[in-house]
């Protein structure tokens, strides 16, 4: 009987990306392990014997200060990224920063916004965070691609380490952005620190600041008044993957991916960003209109231009010359951003999906998500579903196939 591999796992279960990561891992343990785990979230007290005695055959973990001294025992090694940048010569696991300052712009604008503004962590407080720079980068660049200015005022970048001053530097950045501004901010940490501040005070959120973080943690979301809107990120499927490559390099394959990408997933929008930021008022009655109604049924472009009291000609013509795209575009897009949603966080069969959202059956559904996604809405379900949601679909004869998160090939 072969022996059964033990594998380390450096990784914090008390935030959602890292029990995103476990239950990944796991389910590829499941599928194609078994694999025997020693978990130590809190430190390296527990693990420290292994590696000494070498009793182990490899090791995920998210990149700490120890990373590299865990590393040069020459286990199999999976570093999750998260404070400091890429280490040479191991796996990397990291977000797709990129797309993610592009979505972020992408939904800040969609809510009709004309003015922008980010807020990070400097270096100093998370280790090398390049990744937060390259989100805002990205975010600015988009949001001066679909033709907005950048404030001189347009970045924050916190330290994070003396809460009672710096949040009077935020309240004064605030303060000074143009309103309403829509703000992106690194992650859900830095977001509910700043609607905090915007508690504190007196900015009505989204009225006046409209506030997007990033990793999803329902936790973090739900603590803000009103809830935020975050983007959520693929981390059950990196686990998957992580696990998939620490298996290649303890069978010693010459095809392991260097770097893995955990992929942008959408945008959980809630109350924090619903609002239809425009002078336009006309404008405003149409977004609000599709919001509203696009969640529960099928509209078309002539009832939009009814509500916004406006011909669909000129109705059009406002949509191409301040959103960039048509009265169909938006409905399309939200809708299939609600149907994706619907996928991914429950367990609701397609069929009852079309029904909840006013699709005539499960056909029309599943040809208006492929035109949208590139894939049918099981595929998609299963690439990107929550551990209950693909627990559901093995029960009912689907399985949890290996795509979904791009990797480059690592020639070891």
């Amino acid at each position: 009987m072969p022996r059964m591999p033990k594998v380390i796992l450096l990784i914090e279960s008390s935030r959602a990306s890292g029990r995103a990561l476990l239950r990944g891992i796991a389910d590829y343990s499941r599928h194609h392990g078994p694999w025997s785990f020693s978990w130590a979230p809190a430190g390296m007290e527990k693990i420290q014997p292994l590696l000494e005695t070498g009793d182990a055959d490899g090791i995920i973990l998210r990149d700490i200060e120890q990373a590299e001294e865990i590393a040069a025992y020459g286990l199999p090694t999976v570093v999750v990224g998260h404070r400091n940048t890429e280490i040479s010569g191991l796996v990397n696991v990291v977000t797709d920063s990129k797309a993610i300052g592009r979505v972020g712009a992408d939904h800040l604008v969609g809510c009709g916004f004309k003015h922008f503004a980010y807020c990070g962590y400097e270096k100093s407080l998370m280790g090398n965070t390049t990744w937060s720079d390259v989100r805002r980068e990205f975010f600015r660049h988009r949001v001066r691609a679909a033709g907005f200015e950048n404030p001189p005022q347009f970045a924050l970048s916190m330290q994070g380490k003396d809460w009672s001053r710096e949040w009077r530097l935020l309240a004064n950045w605030l303060k000074a952005l143009p309103k309403p501004v829509g703000v992106m901010t690194c992650n859900d940490d830095c977001g509910q620190r700043l609607m905090e501040v915007c508690k504190l005070t007196g900015l009505t959120v989204p009225d006046e600041v409209g506030v997007l973080g990033v990793d999803n943690d329902e936790v973090v979301c739900g603590l803000t008044d009103p809830p935020m809107s975050s983007i959520a990120i693929h981390f059950e499927r990196a686990g998957y993957d992580a696990a998939n490559a620490l298996n290649g390099l303890m069978r010693r394959s010459r095809n392991v991916p260097s770097r893995i990408i955990a992929a942008v997933a959408h945008v959980a929008a809630r109350r924090s960003t619903d609002f239809v930021a425009t002078e336009d008022v006309h404008l405003a009655k149409a977004l609000q209109f599709i919001r509203d109604q696009s969640r529960r049924r099928c509209i078309s472009v002539d009832e939009v231009a009814g509500c916004a009291g406006l011909s669909r000609r000129m109705l059009e013509s406002r949509f191409r010359k301040l959103l960039g795209r048509s009265v169909l575009d938006e409905i399309r897009r939200l809708r299939i951003d609600q149907i994706a949603q619907l996928l991914v966080e429950t367990d609701l069969p397609v069929a009852q999906i079309a029904e909840l959202l006013g699709f005539a059956d499960r056909g029309h559904i599943a040809r208006y998500f492929r035109a949208g996604k590139g894939v049918s809405p099981l595929a998609y379900r299963k690439t990107y579903g929550s551990e209950q949601v693909k627990s559901w679909c093995s029960e009912n004869g689907d399985s949890f196939p290996q795509s979904g998160v791009v990797s480059s090939v690592h020639q070891s």
